[in-house]
């Protein structure tokens, strides 16, 4: 494990465009960031070539890959090439170039394109220990020990916004909700992309972490133990509860204002679905309230209506909570003196 591990750091350090030849649904569940996925067998043929391995032994698994392999040769390659100059030049023995290439375990399909492209006298290199080393190598990182500085807040308090104007400066952020394509809330997922899947959203954070320098600060936003349906990880969540934690102060109108601006722009069903996957703890009243305020156009009342129950959320989840420093910006913009604030109290 330990050789493969320095394999991996190794692979990392070639520089070219990174091939995952893995089916579509092994994609899907989680790949190296940045990767383009140009699969050897569709999830059809994949789950074919294993029937026959389990029933009838690797040598007629092989034998049945190598035909499908054989029909498919022409356009993977013309897939595989087109790709790859989408996003820069074709590597070959005159650059530094390298096609990278890994599938799960290092095995044959990626061995098998590599002999192939190898033969187009192209700079190749393929993972030993494939997807399998990178994963064990992403849940490693989370055990490592981060400098962390948590922003916590109620709802409206501009903790993202804030996260946003770390990063412009060049502190290190992780911005969580980000990555997870949802802000957390009920209404998180209005105007986001897709989630991705909890492995992939493990891959992209452990990425962004092996960018950092973890002697120094890094920014994060408080957040739940689950952001939509992604799961923070249980080693940085634990990090992030015992860190040191900046709490930040807004009156209520700054909140309300920060709230309209995020959310008046989506649209009036979608409002009103979000409202109702939480009726049972807004109960009937606030329920009512914020329904008709969104068919009458009232943000500032739909606001209002569940800003009472989010504030609870939070400060039952605040319990406990030590080391944190208050900064009060009320009325304040989020702009370089925001940053002095912040690194006055660290």
């Amino acid at each position: 494990m330990y050789f493969k591990r320095k394999e991996l750091e190794k692979f990392r350090c070639f520089k070219g465009p990174l091939i995952d030849v893995r089916s579509p649904s092994e994609y899907y569940k989680g790949h190296m960031p940045n990767s383009i996925n140009i699969p050897l067998f569709d999830d059809d043929e994949r789950s074919i070539i294993g029937t026959i391995y389990k029933k009838e032994g690797r040598k007629n698994a092989v034998i049945e890959g190598l035909k499908f392999f054989e029909k498919k040769m022409e356009l993977l390659l013309d897939n595989l090439f087109k790709s790859i100059e989408s996003h820069t030049t074709i590597p070959n023995k005159n650059n530094e170039l390298f096609i990278r290439i890994y599938c799960s375990r290092g095995g044959m399909r990626s061995q098998s394109i590599g002999w192939l492209l190898d033969k187009f006298k192209l700079n190749i290199v393929t993972l030993n220990g494939g997807y399998k080393i990178y994963r064990r190598w992403v849940l490693d990182s989370f055990s490592n020990k981060l400098n962390l500085v948590v922003i916590g807040g109620k709802t409206g308090t501009g903790k993202t916004r804030l996260l946003s104007l770390l990063e412009k400066y060049k502190y290190q952020t992780i911005d969580l909700e980000g990555f997870a394509c949802h802000r957390g809330s009920t209404f998180g997922g209005l105007g986001m992309k897709k989630q991705p899947s909890n492995e992939q959203f493990e891959n992209i954070i452990a990425e962004k972490l092996n960018s950092f320098k973890c002697s120094n600060n890094i920014f994060v936003e408080a957040e739940s133990a689950n952001i939509g349906k992604c799961k923070i990880p249980h080693e940085l969540f634990n990090q992030m509860k015992n860190s040191r934690r900046i709490e930040i102060l807004r009156s209520e109108s700054n909140r309300l204002d920060e709230l309209i601006d995020t959310y008046s722009v989506f649209k009036k069903e979608e409002l009103q679905e979000s409202v109702l996957r939480i009726k049972k703890r807004l109960g009937p009243q606030r329920t009512k309230i914020a329904l008709e305020s969104i068919h009458n156009e009232k943000w500032d009342l739909v606001c209002k209506s569940v800003l009472e129950y989010y504030d609870k959320c939070y400060e039952y989840e605040k319990v406990g909570k030590t080391n944190i420093k208050i900064i009060d910006l009320t009325d304040k913009k989020y702009d370089e003196s925001t940053l002095e604030l912040i690194n006055n109290v660290l």
